[in-house]
């Protein structure tokens, strides 16, 4: 189980790391980092705008991923699989909230 406890922890942490250059407008519009839709990829404002919003969110994913396993960890009760799968959903929930929320903000955004 220790095994997943580090690959959870530096996952989260490599998440929330990689959040923060979007989070400060570094990553310019590319086909392999950010939020890669044609709308975001061909509108550099939307680009910018959209990714910020998105990287809120997996830095809180990143950041909730890493806590999640320590507690988990020391909780000590739990089987192997259990851990992990756990250690998914708390990763799962907020990521996929914030894929949500984004794609429904980029909306807002493209009508406005």
């Amino acid at each position: 189980m220790q095994t997943l406890l580090y690959m959870y922890v530096i996952f989260g942490l490599l998440l929330a790391a990689l959040s923060v250059p979007m989070l400060l407008d570094k990553v310019p519009p590319n086909p392999w980092y950010g939020f890669r839709v044609p709308s975001t990829l061909a509108d550099e404002t939307l680009w910018y705008k959209i990714n910020r919003h998105m990287a809120r969110w997996l830095l809180l994913t990143g950041i909730l991923t890493a806590v999640a396993a320590v507690v988990l960890y020391r909780w000590g009760k739990l089987s192997v699989d259990t851990y992990a799968w756990l250690c998914l959903l708390v990763f799962a929930v907020p990521f996929t909230m914030g894929a949500i929320s984004s794609w429904r903000y980029l909306q807002q955004l493209k009508g406005s």
